[in-house]
């Protein structure tokens, strides 16, 4: 007889039925952890996971020592500092993470699965993210570490105009005169990135950066096979029963099986479904209320399913034919798609945008990056509200931005004539225009400035985001019904371990926790700080309650970690100095 999930009052109770999983198979382990999404997310949480000194909790020297006793210390005689005692080899063990755990994508099996089919789609040869940011949770320069052990120097591309070296004396000056007027003469530095950190600011190949995560899978055992190729369709939280465990846990259900799981981690990336932005004036036959699915158009996100260039622009650029391609949006996937289109074949691409055109080096501004980002990112943390955090967010990511290093890739399209970009233009008509042969149709657009000549499109891609809003994900909606929470901006608003509330141990990364991480919590560099966070929840769970919520074994000997000889001065103080829990912790009670 397989588990069965008790109702709740809110829960839909159809789903709750043994008949509703009847068709699907039922897994009867209990998963320590269950992790959805194979991307950059979910490998740097799986990895911080089995980290047991990351870089981020400890100092060099620490590190240094805590990773010669892993590699050295099962192998020589050790002597503990304090107490003096040599504790010979064969008394020692390695510490041992052995949370049982799988990971769910329905994208692809192995990890980084999508990501690459992306970057190969979109033709990417160079991340737009620094060497800083990666996810390895061992060392801070593990990326670059990387590059020079594998000896691919070469494939490591300079992020100019960032360190301050290519910055022009009037850019200089402008800038100087600007903070100069706001701040009542106070001298500052023009360079918002310290030289010391120059290295930082080159961005690494595809290939390098897939190697480097590929390393990391091997080097904490996350086999490729513990991914499954399996679409997530329901989350619920409560008693099972027939489960030999007398708390709540979780039952995950996806297209092929019904797993179990005792903390879930969500690392789905943007998470919602691309829509099409509306347009004012459209039509297409068959078009109706319910069928909004546009002919010879799509998303970006959706051009893997249908290969670039699509096969109706395909069949007419190999038959010799005139093809017009009309590329929607302001980021930098829309001007790989313009440059992409080009390379392909098509003789003309018009490329409209909404606002200005924004170069910028990242997604998130500079000065979240540099020396000054700790100030950014207290003001983050000290907002007042939900409301002031999602501001900052906006403020700091604004909206699309192309580096201009791309820029330099697509202007010699533009100055042939091959692509023509409008600013501040949007789309306002579109009329899908029937061939009599059936080969011929297109489409006839208007745009808000009018444009002269505008000729009939092939083809439109609208590469405009994806509008992230967590109420609307279908396999969430139980888990809103059981334990609703708040959010703002389509952001869920969790605690500050990235939990969905106390005591509902389903953590949240990438960015649907952009409310607790902050802008780059979408990037890379915030994947990495939501392992930080979800992993030391993790373990402080597991000290709280003895043998813990979960069923973690780690094999310690008495203080022969960095951990255990920081204990020996308390607990309380250890948690202070590691920036773990409350600081008030720490204080003793007055006798008097």
């Amino acid at each position: 007889m397989y588990p069965r999930m008790m109702c709740s009052e809110n829960s839909d109770p159809s789903g709750c039925k043994n008949g509703a999983w009847d068709h699907l198979e039922h897994d009867p382990q209990v998963f320590d952890v269950l992790i959805i999404g194979a991307g950059p997310c979910g490998l740097a949480v799986a990895a911080r996971i089995h980290e047991d000194a990351p870089s981020a909790m400890f100092t060099d020297e620490e590190h240094r020592r805590w990773s010669w006793l892993k590699n050295k210390g099962n192998k020589l005689a050790v002597m503990q500092v304090k107490t003096g005692r040599v504790r010979p080899a064969s008394e020692r063990k390695n510490s041992k993470s052995s949370y049982k755990m799988a990971v769910l994508d329905g994208s692809g099996e192995g990890w980084l699965s999508r990501w690459k089919t992306l970057f190969s789609t979109f033709g990417i040869s160079h991340l737009r993210s620094p060497m800083i940011w990666h996810i390895d949770p061992q060392h801070r320069d593990a990326l670059l570490s990387h590059a020079h052990f594998q000896g691919r120097d070469d494939e490591l591309v300079e992020i100019k105009n960032c360190v301050g070296k290519e910055v022009s004396k009037h850019h200089k000056k402008q800038k100087q005169k600007k903070h100069n007027h706001f701040s009542g003469g106070k001298q500052e530095s023009s360079i918002d990135i310290n030289q010391r950190d120059q290295w930082d600011y080159y961005t690494p190949s595809q290939p390098l950066f897939c190697d480097h995560c590929d390393s990391v899978a091997r080097r904490y055992h996350l086999e490729q096979s513990m991914v499954h190729k399996e679409t997530v369709t329901d989350i619920r939280y409560g008693l099972v029963e027939d489960c030999p465990d007398d708390d709540k846990i979780f039952t995950v259900v996806t297209n092929k099986r019904v797993r179990y799981a005792r903390a879930v981690i969500l690392a789905v990336g943007p998470a919602n479904s691309p829509i099409l932005p509306h347009i004012p004036a459209l039509s297409f036959p068959g078009r109706s209320a319910d069928n909004v699915t546009m002919p010879q158009a799509c998303h970006s996100m959706q051009i893997p399913q249908r290969g670039f260039p699509d096969p109706v622009v395909k069949e007419r650029i190999q038959a010799g034919r005139k093809t017009n391609v009309l590329v929607i949006g302001g980021g930098l996937t829309s001007a790989q798609l313009s440059n992409k289109a080009i390379h392909k074949g098509v003789d003309r691409v018009y490329h409209l945008m909404r606002g200005p055109l924004i170069m910028k080096h990242f997604d998130v501004d500079l000065g979240w990056m540099g020396k000054y980002k700790t100030l950014h990112q207290g003001y983050f943390h000290q907002a007042d509200s939900e409301e002031e955090r999602l501001e900052i967010i906006k403020k700091a990511r604004g909206g699309g931005s192309i580096p201009s290093a791309y820029m330099k890739k697509i202007q010699p399209h533009i100055s042939s004539g091959k692509l023509k970009m409008f600013q501040k233009t949007i789309l306002t008509g579109a009329h899908f225009e029937q061939g009599k042969d059936g080969e011929s149709d297109v489409w006839r657009v208007t745009t808000e400035p009018p444009i002269d000549d505008l000729p009939r499109f092939d083809y439109i891609y609208f590469a405009t985001g994806i509008q992230t809003d967590f109420k609307m994900l279908p396999y969430l909606q139980n888990m809103l019904k059981d334990y609703p929470i708040q959010g703002f901006g389509g952001f869920p608003c969790l605690n500050e371990d990235l939990m969905w509330q106390d005591g509902v141990p389903l953590f949240v990364t990438g960015k649907l926790a952009a409310l607790r991480i902050g802008p780059a919590a979408p990037n890379i560099g915030g994947a990495r700080i939501g392992a930080e966070r979800i992993a030391l929840a993790l373990d402080e769970a597991i000290a709280r309650t003895g043998k813990g919520m979960f069923s973690k074994e780690t094999f310690f000997t008495e203080k022969e970690t960095v951990v255990d000889e920081r204990r020996d001065s308390g607990i309380d103080l250890f948690n202070y100095a590691s920036g773990t829990g409350s600081k008030y912790c720490s204080l003793g009670e007055d006798s008097a």
